[in-house]
């Protein structure tokens, strides 16, 4: 495991959305607000991670776009709604990117790096080696990889995943668990 003591304001975390943030939909996409649930202790989690990293940026994947089973205004509406009540709690989404594109090749896709660089371009002062990838998939430990971060896994939806492969840096349970573990 990295040194958890080492976060600090200078350190970007990059959160995926869904089994993060939210649970997954099973066998589908979470395409209305009222589909869309929390993790329990998800708005505590963001509360505390914005005292301790400088930047929070999410990072997700949402082909239903291409697959012409989520609408773009209902998915920015969930986007818009989730940060409000992050924010309500405390935590602050600094900027939400996602990709919509149902080609695995594309440089937006996870774990193709393209979000966090356009992250990097769009916020020029994030170093990308002082950076945290928390996800629930080995895509997710590569898209951090492919970055440069440290990465971070949730056993949220994949509790059989092999935690010793090398992509992973940590495992924690929940984002909240994960929270709880950092210096104050």
């Amino acid at each position: 495991m990295f040194d958890l003591k080492k976060l600090d304001k200078t350190w970007t975390l990059f959160l995926d959305r869904d089994g993060v943030i939210n649970q997954e939909k099973q066998d589908g996409y979470i395409n209305f607000w009222e589909e869309f649930a929390f993790y329990p202790g998800v708005p505590e989690a963001v509360g505390l991670l914005s005292k301790i990293f400088g930047h929070i940026i999410v990072i997700t994947n949402q082909r239903g776009i291409a697959k012409s089973e989520t609408k773009k205004e209902h998915l920015e509406n969930i986007h818009s709604r989730m940060i409000a009540a992050l924010e309500k709690a405390g935590g602050k989404i600094d900027r939400l990117y996602y990709c919509p594109d149902l080609d695995d090749s594309s440089a937006n896709r996870k774990p193709n790096p393209g979000m966090g660089l356009r992250a990097a371009t769009d916020f020029p002062f994030i170093d990308l080696s002082r950076s945290v990838m928390v996800g629930n998939n080995l895509s997710d430990m590569q898209f951090g990889r492919n970055l440069g971060s440290q990465t971070v896994f949730l056993t949220t939806t994949h509790p059989d995943t092999n935690v010793t492969d090398s992509r992973i840096d940590a495992i924690f349970d929940s984002l909240l668990s994960f929270a709880l573990a950092l210096p104050a």
